[in-house]
């Protein structure tokens, strides 16, 4: 109980004197950083995949060739979701120009339970959004229906045997983007109607559909209930992340950033708390030298300190959480209209995550320099020249590397996430410390060789070399934080945009025939549509992996297990996309080369592919085999034509094959498209556009999230730059009255000091601008996939701007100590 009091008393002191200040501001912004971080990412990342719940038009989806047991709806509904039941199957209807194919989808009251219906009035008429399907008596079509059956809004169309009245343009269907092969002009209706079109027998081909929506857990538990089941009965569980690649890249790049974002405030502010402790330590040494004159002993000290840092911190750490719960809040009132509903409630998980963030950081980076307080000498209460006894530097170091790589590996959400950020900064830190003596050096040697202001700043610079690198340590720290900023919002972010850019395709057309490739060609290029690639395509099945045939029953992934039983669409060519990137092996450039496979390295772990395995697929009925000699890397949300499987021209280029392309084309020319299937007949369309559209507003609304959350990071910067400004005062306090003695003049000392600050700000720039580059070349292409363009204007803006920013501040900040008289200030030392 005795330290409990000691270390109460002293946290009392310490606060009143404003000891704890900077300290607290610096252990208050990381805990706040963490927490909103954590409140926001979260209710970020769960809207998101809320928002991918609109390619399903509901949470969780059971899809079968037959309606799911009514006993499974009815404990859907028992566990609190809502459900509503589709029937999709293909139907001919009847127009001017004969029979025509439509995709037909029957839909119950309440449907969609994600999303919203659009729809027009006419086709000049803009969209207005619907919360059901139609009512019953009427049906929705697609535009391109209309035009190919010349028929109007208000007109009667047949399906099977009864007349339903066309009541709107079917502008957009949120489950539509999510299936890629809608290989016909889609039709919605009632499923009331359904019974009376006749088109539906007990053996009729059709895709059941039960969709559920509801709270994150009840989803979650109906779907580890259902998970086995559904196998079992033949049914398919989806989700949002598995309906489409596009989508679930889209959403995992997010949530990269939101986690960048977040581990980037930690450090920083990390890095704000050592130079906080630094200073507090230098402050605290005559006070710790009279309890050591008292009696207090080294152990005695020891549980003070820690127990007082224990305290300290869950103080900290508790405002530091309300703090980010506001912050958070004040973030979503603002941005609310942003991200079109509302956002799903945050879990009080982050409230612990903070308290543990905290504690855990204060500890890693404020306990060994506090330490170092228990070896003060009784002595030093009579001997000012003792100083502050040396702490363990391996001590910190480890303390310090043990604490970060916990947080790290506790924030990132993913160890190889986690491990890059590490590795990297542990070499960044190196290379900074080592280049930082190196710069001090070569100072001192140009003091040594200067004159009047340039020598008394140079001298001072380098007359405290630990304290020189540590304080331009956290000056380049705080800096590479503001450099990471402008790199990650206006390199990585813009090319995260510009990888999905306004013209991206929106249209496959695939079945075309050889013959068709170049008049086809021809009108896509009189319509403005140039440089489309034909890509040929041959349905194979993979049956052969080395030596073992391929069968569904050897795996237990349930998606290997459907890869197995599925026709692959393959490709052959010389050319590699510039979506693709070749992750081992070599890609070949000539048509001559040997028969090979090129495989997406994600298949390629599903089955168990690798690199150097013969495949064997079968085609028109005859195996094809030959060796992986390459694995790609393929940017599935480019919208470009991409296969998981490629061969060269010498293994396929002789096999019968289709075409496929993809193009842009704007929503006002749709009769380009009716167009093409009049002039080319077998031709099918698929129209991505609802699915595109959905991937654009989740990259625009990721990096407004990403904004926002670098936005601690920055404060985090300027923390760490003042922190090391206030590092260094109370020694530059007796030195500044000892040369005001020696009659030194207060202008000179005020042209020294900015000859100091501004060498250090240019030093730290320098090193934070090569290190700001590097390490965003290096979450560019190693961790986020995005090409990275050097930036001239960071290193302008870096080191430059470094310069006059720290040296403005160091001399304001220092200015009050010239300003004071020297005599009072050598009395009180």
């Amino acid at each position: 109980m005795k330290a409990w009091r000691i270390g109460l008393r002293l946290l009392r002191q310490d606060w009143r004197s404003g000891e704890l200040y900077l300290l607290t501001a610096a252990l208050v912004l990381t805990v706040a950083a963490v927490t909103a971080v954590g409140f926001f990412a979260s209710r970020i990342e769960a809207g998101m995949a809320r928002q991918g719940g609109e390619l399903l038009a509901a949470d969780l989806v059971l899809e079968g060739s037959d309606a799911p047991p009514a006993a499974w709806r009815d404990r859907a509904e028992s566990q609190g979701l809502v459900s509503a039941a589709t029937v999709e199957f293909r139907s001919v209807v009847l127009g001017s120009d004969g029979p025509q194919l439509v995709q037909a989808k029957a839909v119950e009251p309440g449907y969609p339970l994600r999303g919203q219906l659009r729809v027009r009035a006419d086709f000049a008429a803009a969209e207005q959004p619907r919360e059901q399907g139609p009512p019953a008596g009427e049906l929705w079509v697609e535009s391109r229906l209309l035009r190919l059956l010349e028929l109007q809004v208000g007109d009667p169309l047949t399906l099977g045997e009864t007349d339903l009245r066309i009541g709107a343009i079917l502008a957009y269907e949120p489950d539509a983007g999510g299936r890629l092969f809608n290989l016909a002009p889609r039709v919605l209706l009632n499923a009331a109607d359904l019974p009376a079109t006749g088109l539906l027998g007990p053996a009729s081909r059709a895709t059941h559909r039960l969709l559920l929506a509801g709270p994150e857990d009840a989803v979650a538990d109906y779907a580890a209930w259902a998970g086995s089941r559904a196998e079992t009965a033949g049914f398919e569980l989806l989700t949002a992340s598995a309906a489409r690649p596009e989508f679930a890249n889209a959403v995992e790049r997010a949530s990269r950033f939101l986690h960048l974002a977040s581990l980037s405030t930690l450090l920083v502010a990390g890095a704000a708390i050592a130079l906080a402790s630094h200073r507090l330590v230098g402050r605290q040494i005559d006070a710790v030298a009279v309890m050591r004159c008292l009696g207090a002993r080294r152990h005695l000290l020891m549980r003070v300190f820690v127990l007082r840092l224990v305290m300290f911190g869950l103080a900290a750490s508790l405002l530091g959480t309300a703090l980010g719960w506001i912050a958070q809040a004040g973030l979503l009132a603002v941005f609310s209209d942003w991200f079109g509903t509302a956002l799903p409630a945050a879990s009080w998980s982050p409230l612990l995550v903070g308290l543990g963030t905290g504690l855990v950081t204060l500890l890693g980076f404020a306990l060994p320099p506090l330490l170092q307080l228990a070896q003060v000498s009784p002595l030093r209460a009579l001997r000012r020249d003792l100083g502050a006894p040396r702490g363990s530097v391996a001590l910190a170091v480890v303390l310090a590397a043990l604490a970060l790589s916990a947080l790290v590996l506790w924030q990132a959400g993913e160890f190889a996430l986690a491990w890059k950020l590490l590795a990297g900064l542990a070499a960044a830190l190196a290379c900074l410390v080592v280049a930082v003596l190196a710069l001090v050096r070569l100072a001192a040697l140009l003091a040594g060789r200067s004159r009047g202001l340039w020598r008394l700043g140079l001298a001072a610079l380098t007359r405290r070399p630990g304290g020189a690198v540590l304080q331009i340590t956290g000056f380049g720290v705080g800096i590479l934080a503001l450099l990471l900023l402008a790199v990650v919002r206006v390199d990585l972010l813009q090319g995260w945009r510009e990888s999905l850019p306004p013209g991206a395709p929106n249209q496959f057309a695939i079945n075309i025939q050889p013959q068709q490739v170049e008049p086809m060609r021809a009108l896509l290029a009189a319509q403005g549509i140039e440089d489309v690639a034909f890509d040929p395509m041959i349905r194979g099945r993979l049956v052969r992996i080395n030596d073992r045939a391929v069968a569904p029953s050897d795996y237990a992934d349930p998606r290997a297990e459907r890869l197995a039983t599925r026709e692959f669409n393959l490709s052959y060519g010389t050319r590699l996309g510039a979506d693709n990137r070749i992750v081992a092996g070599a890609w070949w450039q000539d048509a001559a080369a040997p028969p090979q496979f090129s495989v997406e390295r994600d298949l390629a772990e599903t089955l168990g592919i690798s690199l150097g395995d013969e495949i064997a697929f079968m085609v028109a009925g005859r195996e094809v085999a030959a060796p992986v000699t390459s694995l790609r890397e393929v940017q599935w949300d480019s919208f470009n034509v991409n296969f998981f499987v490629i061969a060269s021209p010498a293994l396929l280029g002789d096999e019968p094959a289709s075409h496929i392309t993809s193009f842009h084309v704007p929503a006002s020319d749709e009769s380009l498209l009716v167009e093409l299937v009049r002039r080319f007949p077998n031709l099918t369309l698929l129209d991505v556009d609802a699915l595109l559209q959905q991937v654009r507003q989740v990259v625009d609304r990721g990096v407004l999230a990403v904004e926002y959350v670098f936005l601690f990071t920055l404060a985090a910067g300027l923390l760490v730059m003042y922190a090391g400004i206030q590092a260094s005062l109370e020694d530059r306090r007796v030195e500044h009255a000892i040369l005001r003695t020696l009659g030194v003049g207060r202008a000179r000392l005020l042209g020294a000091l900015a000859v100091e600050f501004v060498v250090a700000g240019l030093l730290a720039g320098l090193l934070a601008s090569v290190f700001a580059e590097g390490i965003g070349w290096l979450l560019a292409e190693q961790l986020f996939g995005i090409a990275f363009v050097f930036n001239p204007w960071l290193w302008t803006v870096g080191v430059l701007g470094s310069g006059l920013l720290i040296g403005v501040a160091g001399v304001v900040a220092t200015y009050p100590l010239l300003v004071r008289p020297p005599l009072h200030t050598l009395r009180h030392h």
